[in-house]
Parts: C-alpha cells; sequence; structure tokens
C-alpha cells in the first residue's frame, strides 16, 4: 500500500478511536465501592463489615481540627464553618458544641421531645420541678444565653429541646471555649462531620472535602491570623491516596511511555513505530472498556478495573513489537503478520483462557476485570494481525542481519541450556524457600495496603480521642426479630455501658437508643405527662413569685398535650431529618430482621466488654479479625481460579502445539519463573496480598509469549535473532515501566511493579535456556 492510502487508513483508525471514546465518555459510569472487589459475605458478622466499611458512620467521619490563631479567633471560625458547612446539605452532621442545632429536631417532631427526653423519668412535670426551671430561665434572661433562650421560652421552658441538642453530642465530647469544642490544651477548635456520602464513595467524599476547605477559607475575617486547617477520617484519607495514587501514576505513567517510545525509537529506527505500535494497545484499552461499560452498565465500571486492567493491556504492547521485528526485505508486512499468527494466537487465547476463570471467582470486580483484559488483549492481536500490517511500509531491513544482533546471538549460543533436572531442581529449590522462610505469609490487614503516613495516622488517632468519636474496629451487635425489640435490649444494655464507661474500660459509646427509644419507653413517659388541668394547677403553682405572665406558657402546655396523645415515634417518622442517617448507620433492619450496633471509643479491655455484651444477648464484633477472615476466604477464591487457569494456560497451549514435549518446554519457563518470583519475595520478608497474586498472572502472560514465540522462531538462526530482538524490546519496555511501579510509596503499585519486574526477568532467562532450541542454520 502506497503512503497516502496508509496514511488515510491511520487517521481513519484514529477517528474511531476518537468517536469510540467520546461514545465510552457519555456512557461510562465509575463505581468507587470497594466492596465489588470483596466476595460475598457468608457470616453475618462478616457482612455487617461489608455494610460497615461504606455505610457505617465510622466511615463516613470526618475530625476537623482549626489551630494557628487565637482561641476568640478559632471559635468564631469554627461557627461560620459551622454553618456554611450546614447549608452545604453534604452533612449529616455537623458538631462543634454550640447548641444551637436544633434542626436535629424538626419543628413538627418538637412535642416529642417529652418523649425522647428522660426528664420525666421517674417523675412527671410537678410544680417543684417546673418552678425550678422557671428560676433559671430568669437567670438565663439575664446571662449573655438570653438570645438563645428567649425564642424557645414560651414553648420549651425546661429547656428540652436544647437538652436533646446536648445529648446527642458525642458522648465523650471535649470541653469548650466561647461556646465550641476545643483540645484539652485550649490550642484548635474541634469539629466532628458525618457525611451523607458513603465511606466507599470517592466523589462523594472529595466533594465533602472540598466543601471544608471552601468553609474555611470563607471562614476568615479581617484581622484574623493564620489559622490552618487539619482532617482526618477515612474520606479525608480516601482523597489523599487517591490525589497520590493519580499523581505517581501520572508521573510513571508519563515515564513509562516516554521509555517505550525512545525504546521503539532505538531498536527500529523509525519515528512511525512508537506512533503505529500506539494504535493497537488503544484499541484493546478502549475496546475493552467499552465491553466493560456494555456489560456492566447497571452496576458502573469499578476504578480499580480500570487501573487492573490498563496494566494488564500492558501485554498487549508486545504484539505490535512482535511484528515489527520480524519485518524483512522481500515479505510483506500481512505475511509476516500471517507467520507469526499461529504463535500470536496461541497466547493470546491462553492468556484469555487463563483470565475468564476470574469469572468463577464469585467477584463482581474480578468479573469486570476479565471482560476488560480477554475483549482488550483479543482486540489488539487482530489489530495487530489484520490491521496494522496496512499501515506499515514494507522493511528496507532485516534485523535478523544487524551485526549487533548477530554477535548477541551468539553470545546467547554459548549458553548452557538447562536440563529437566535442572529445571526440576531449581523448581524445588524455589519452592523449598516458599514453602520453610519463616514469617507471615499472607497479608490480611487491609490497613496495610493504604499508604497512610504513620503521623497522619497518629493524628487521627489523637484527634478522635480528643473528640470522643467513635472506635473504627469494635462494635457491640445486637440482634433481634424487629425494631423494638432490638432497641429495648439496646437501653437494657445502656446503664451497663455507663458502668463500664465510669470504670474507664471505654471512654465511651453511641446507639440508636440515645436517638429513639422504644415505643414502650415512650409509652411509659407519655403516662407520666400530666392532662391539660393537672399541668395548669401545676404551672400556676410554680409561676408564683415569677415575673412570668399566668398564660406564658400556653404553647407549652399545648406541645404536652401533644405528646401525650402522639403515637409513639418511630423511625419512619425521622425521614428527612439529620437523625435519619445517624440512625442508618446504627440500625439496620432486612429479611424479616433487626439489627442494632452500638459504635464504641476509647475501649482499653475489649474482654470486658465482650463479656458484658455476651451476658446481654449481644457480641462485641471486631472488624479487623472479621475483614482478615474475608480476605482470606477472597484469597482462597483466586487462588483457585488461578490454579483453573494454569490448567487452561496448558491446555490452551498443548491443543495448539499437540506435542507433549514442546508444550513443557515452554509452559515450564513461566512455571519456574512463578516459583522463583514468590521464592525472592519471600526471601525478602515481603507478605503476599491479592495484587501480588494479580501480578504473578500478568508475568506469566508475558512469559508465555516469550516462550511460545522461541518455539515458534525453532532452530533456524535468523529467525531466533528476530525472536530474540522482539523479546528483547519487549522486556526492557515492559521492566522499564514496572521498575518505576516498584519505586512508587502506594503499596499496590509498589507491589505489582515489583512482581512483574522479577517476573519479566526470571521469564525471560529462562524462556532463553529452556524454549530456545540450539541453531542449525546462519
Amino acid at each position: 500500500m502506497r503512503a497516502v492510502p496508509r496514511l488515510l487508513l491511520t487517521l481513519l483508525w484514529l477517528a474511531v478511536l476518537v468517536a469510540a471514546i467520546a461514545w465510552i465518555g457519555r456512557h461510562l459510569e465509575l463505581s468507587g465501592d470497594l466492596r465489588r472487589f470483596m466476595p460475598s459475605p457468608r457470616t453475618p458478622a462478616q457482612k455487617l463489615l461489608i455494610d460497615e466499611l461504606g455505610e457505617g458512620p465510622g466511615a463516613r467521619l470526618l475530625l476537623v481540627a482549626l489551630g494557628g490563631d487565637s482561641p476568640e479567633a478559632l471559635a468564631q471560625r469554627s461557627g461560620r464553618m459551622q454553618a456554611r458547612l450546614r447549608d452545604s446539605g453534604l452533612f449529616a452532621v455537623v458538631a462543634n458544641g454550640d447548641e444551637r442545632g436544633l434542626d436535629a429536631v424538626p419543628e413538627r417532631l418538637r412535642p416529642y421531645r417529652y418523649l425522647l427526653s428522660d426528664t420525666v423519668d421517674g417523675h412527671g412535670f410537678d410544680r417543684h420541678l417546673l418552678a425550678d426551671a422557671l428560676d433559671q430561665r430568669v437567670q438565663d434572661l439575664g446571662s449573655p444565653a438570653a438570645e438563645l433562650v428567649e425564642p424557645l421560652l414560651a414553648s420549651d421552658p425546661t429547656l428540652e429541646a436544647l437538652k436533646l441538642v446536648e445529648a446527642w453530642q458525642p458522648a465523650n465530647a471535649p470541653h469548650k471555649r466561647g461556646g465550641v469544642w476545643f483540645d484539652r490544651d485550649g490550642r484548635e477548635a474541634l469539629m466532628l462531620l458525618e457525611t451523607h456520602a458513603a465511606g466507599f464513595d470517592p466523589s462523594g467524599q472529595q466533594a465533602a472535602m472540598a466543601a471544608i476547605r471552601d468553609a474555611f477559607a470563607h471562614s476568615r475575617e479581617a484581622g484574623d491570623g493564620d489559622a490552618r486547617l487539619t482532617v482526618t477520617g477515612p474520606g479525608a484519607f480516601s482523597e489523599q491516596i487517591g490525589g497520590r495514587t493519580r499523581r505517581e501514576a501520572s508521573l510513571f505513567g508519563s515515564l513509562g511511555g516516554a521509555g517505550f517510545a525512545l525504546m521503539l525509537l532505538l531498536a527500529y529506527r523509525r519515528w512511525q513505530a512508537p506512533l503505529l505500535a500506539a494504535l493497537p494497545v488503544a484499541s484493546a484499552g478502549v475496546l475493552g472498556l467499552a465491553a466493560v461499560a456494555v456489560l456492566f452498565a447497571d452496576d458502573g465500571v469499578h476504578g480499580i478495573t480500570l487501573a487492573f486492567g490498563f496494566t494488564l493491556i500492558g501485554i498487549a504492547a508486545d504484539y505490535p513489537i512482535h511484528l515489527f521485528s520480524h519485518l524483512r526485505p522481500g515479505v510483506s508486512p500481512g505475511e509476516s503478520a500471517w507467520l507469526m499468527w499461529r504463535t500470536l494466537a496461541t497466547g493470546v487465547a491462553s492468556t484469555c483462557l487463563a483470565y475468564l476463570t476470574f469469572f468463577v471467582s464469585g467477584v463482581d470486580g474480578l468479573r469486570q476485570l476479565a471482560v476488560f483484559t480477554v475483549v482488550g488483549l483479543a482486540t489488539a492481536a487482530l489489530t495487530t494481525r489484520f490491521l496494522l500490517p496496512a499501515l506499515l511500509a514494507p522493511a528496507r531491513d532485516d534485523i535478523a542481519g544487524r551485526e549487533s544482533m548477530r554477535r548477541l546471538h551468539a553470545a546467547i549460543e554459548r549458553l548452557p541450556r538447562l536440563a529437566a533436572p535442572v529445571v526440576l531442581g531449581i523448581a524445588a529449590a524455589a519452592v523449598a524457600v516458599v514453602v520453610f522462610v519463616p514469617g507471615t505469609f499472607w497479608q490480611n490487614d487491609l490497613a496495610r495496603l493504604t499508604p497512610v503516613p504513620a503521623d497522619a495516622l497518629a493524628r487521627d488517632t489523637q484527634l478522635r480521642e480528643a473528640l470522643g468519636a467513635p472506635d473504627v474496629r469494635y462494635l457491640i451487635v445486637i440482634e433481634g426479630d424487629d425494631l423494638e425489640d432490638v432497641l429495648a435490649r439496646s437501653e437494657r444494655l445502656r446503664p451497663l455501658l455507663d458502668a463500664l464507661r465510669a470504670s474507664h474500660v471505654l471512654a465511651g459509646y453511641d446507639m440508636a437508643a440515645r436517638y429513639l427509644p422504644s415505643a414502650a419507653t415512650q409509652r411509659a413517659r407519655q403516662a407520666r405527662l400530666p392532662d391539660r388541668p393537672a399541668l395548669r394547677a401545676e404551672m400556676a403553682a410554680a409561676l408564683t413569685g415569677t415575673p412570668f405572665r399566668a398564660d406564658a406558657f400556653d404553647a407549652f402546655i399545648d406541645d404536652v398535650q401533644r405528646a401525650r396523645q402522639a403515637p409513639p415515634l418511630r423511625l419512619d417518622d425521622l425521614a428527612g431529618t439529620p437523625l435519619e442517617a445517624t440512625l442508618a448507620g446504627l440500625l439496620l433492619v432486612g429479611d424479616g430482621r433487626a439489627t442494632a450496633l452500638v459504635s464504641l471509643s476509647g475501649l482499653a479491655d475489649p474482654n470486658v466488654v465482650a463479656q458484658v455484651a455476651r451476658a446481654n444477648g449481644a457480641q462485641l464484633l471486631d472488624l479487623k479479625r472479621t475483614s482478615e477472615s474475608l480476605v482470606a476466604e477472597y484469597r482462597a477464591r483466586v487462588l483457585w481460579a488461578l490454579a483453573l487457569a494454569v490448567l487452561l494456560l496448558a491446555g490452551g497451549v498443548y491443543a495448539m502445539l499437540r506435542d507433549l514435549r514442546r508444550t513443557i518446554c515452554v509452559l515450564a519457563p513461566m512455571l519456574v519463573a512463578t516459583a522463583l518470583v514468590l521464592a525472592v519475595l519471600r526471601g525478602l520478608g515481603v507478605e503476599l496480598n491479592l495484587f501480588h497474586l494479580v501480578a504473578l498472572m500478568l508475568a506469566a502472560g508475558l512469559g508465555l509469549d516469550y516462550a511460545l514465540f522461541f518455539d515458534h522462531a525453532g532452530a533456524d538462526a535468523a529467525e531466533q535473532r528476530r525472536t530474540l530482538h522482539a523479546v528483547i524490546v519487549c522486556a526492557v519496555s515492559t521492566l522499564l515501566v514496572f521498575a518505576l511501579l516498584a519505586l512508587s510509596q502506594i503499596p499496590v503499585l509498589r507491589a505489582i511493579g515489583v512482581t512483574v519486574a522479577l517476573g519479566v526477568l526470571f521469564n525471560v532467562l529462562l524462556a532463553l535456556l529452556i524454549a530456545r532450541r540450539p541453531a542449525v542454520a546462519a
């Protein structure tokens, strides 16, 4: 094909890619819910873990500290931030100790304050209680609190609404200065926020963090000093990790891409090589992504699928490299592609079969990854075979004839080929290292996969203690037949937890019964409320000697009567109120069962708390231990999928080669290299996780290609030199990318980078020593 038609075809290919990208941009729904990369929970504890990781209050908490200015200025800034954050609509709770947050008790629910508060427990509204309250209100009206008290006085002389708001503050709230929370030293103003967005909603958490920074920026007024803002919590860490990961991925991607392009320029001495090689790879990524977007349209495409998928598509970069290295004068690019097609197709089909095993893993995220990879690799292979040759000009020289390749090939020919006993010995030694090296083999702690700096974690712990925020590890679980059952049992547990708090076994706790008493408790409080004539008589007696008019508290009497006649407040009645989000994290209702959760803070002795919980029909749930059991089950599923993948790889290679000895020679480098990588990682004391396993499979796919092409070259020296050139270019370009990842401070990226880099090195060396045949022709 002449130059102009080749250029037009290239432009057409690019136009199709641009159109596909535009279509994907309109239809792609991204998901950040990490639970898609976890197996379906089997035990009640695991189900609670999955729910709490995303929806629980601990996952939605953000802890805020303002410092670097005078306490007075910080208190004012805290108040201005609180008002702005409440107006943002992004937060279910915005607490800074300011008890003016009466929006937690909407107007339509105000009469219920007498059923939610414990004021009338043990006695009713008699003249003595009312007289004491009125005397206090007289003092309040002469104090700076008058502005807050006066609007409430007529309908709420006992300030029941304020008592509720104060009672709903964190159980171990810090002390106040200027009406807002401060740390023990009085140097930092503190705030406790709970987002509407779930912990596994990265976009929602990012929006919350942006709102906090915006509120801080707008809280400054003339004369303020240079205050500093600190935000910790799962959402803050998620945003930091996400930003850091994006920066590192962008840096390494740019460096890797530039290195890849430079490598192709040096290897093929044609400026078009990097551009043309990118077309099949880009097609693989675009069509793989489109397939996932279509097949998983209802669930959305997970961000990890994209990250893993594009890493795995790195295998596809080898396909155009093999074609470029096998071009030679006198043979058209199309014919060169046809000559290598059977070998290329064998590797692609075998690798795709292996990745299809992720469909039996029971994990939705891995199914997405399988679709992305299979469609992507198939696309890259087919475009390399049928489209790319049409864009290539006839070769002007044969790589096999280069003097540098002749010398390198001659040096490699002098290397000994490993006999079967030697290969088995190497494999046995590697397996022995893997099995017998002391130390923890698997990494089950999910927290260790997050690159949150130690000082940031320490700061989070400090603020969590100062604010009395709940522990993210322990929960008390109360399961029952219905909502009323678990609320009543929570109320019976409450005095026992108060006793533990008094003895410093725990610093605080939070439960749904603090906000929504059981219907039985509400009815008992109703029974203690006097009727209208009795309450008027008690109020008249209490008014004696006060400056208030006799009819000043008619609104209060009306509210009490409404409370006497109202049905008990139910969970559904709180829909649309700030309490709805709070209770959603503490009450789980469904499948004919109800579960109440009690969050804990400052847990000093888990064993004592566990004993108290068990004695009252509840249990202390250790989320860390439960997460480790879930990770272990997840890993078991992935390992079974990988074992099936090895069998499918072997079957696919044998089906193409139809020769047992050749099949063994092709598979042996990949299998032994995998054992050696594991041995090195174990010898270095690395605890293995899911990302190591996926990276091992990626390295195995690359190694399979290397061995297949050495087998394809046979004993022909010229063909061996072409294959050697292709494998070296593939290996060096892959090493460049993954060696950069190995330098990352992100544990996930580092695990993938180290594993694949080691895998490439071992696979290339073993493919040369096992799969390559002795050359018989010059």
